[in-house]
């Protein structure tokens, strides 16, 4: 790590090493999805948004619900939901149980954009993640929710 950042002394602690591994991990590893999504015109976050819609079925979510459960929090998914309806991808209508709640869900359109996703983001994360066996893949997936809790 230390030439990677090209940094000439150690790291004060263990714990800002691995913070700043993880951090440029995290960089590196959404590259290739970046790439592959910027070519469809799409953010990770509509990305994002767009397979928790899938993920729902017909009924779609409320706003707050996908706000829930985006992996990365951002704060405006109004806007997020605004360009991808735009773009028909997903649409947006009042609950039929309470007018207040406005509710999306996916369209055919970004069901379709999915589905030609699907592929090369799966390749690219096993591409991404070859030299880990799945007992590797475990063990960290396990560390990091551990991680998570404690922060939550």
């Amino acid at each position: 790590m230390y030439s990677e950042l090209q940094q000439k002394k150690p790291f004060a602690h263990s714990q800002e090493e691995l913070y700043l591994s993880l951090i440029r991990t995290a960089d590196m590893l959404t590259r290739h999805s970046s790439r592959l999504l910027k070519e469809v015109g799409i953010s990770h976050a509509q990305y994002n948004v767009m397979r928790i819609l899938r993920g729902a079925g017909a009924d779609g979510l409320p706003c707050g619900e996908i706000s829930a459960r985006l992996i990365t929090r951002d704060p405006d998914v109004t806007r997020l939901l605004d360009r991808l309806a735009t773009r028909g991808l997903v649409e947006r209508g009042r609950s039929t149980g309470d007018r207040r709640v406005v509710s999306a869900k996916i369209t055919e359109a970004g069901l379709a954009l999915l589905a030609d996703l699907d592929r090369p983001i799966l390749d690219g994360h096993k591409e991404q993640f070859q030299l880990l066996a799945e007992g590797e893949i475990r063990e960290m997936l396990e560390r990091l929710t551990k991680i998570r809790e404690n922060l939550g």
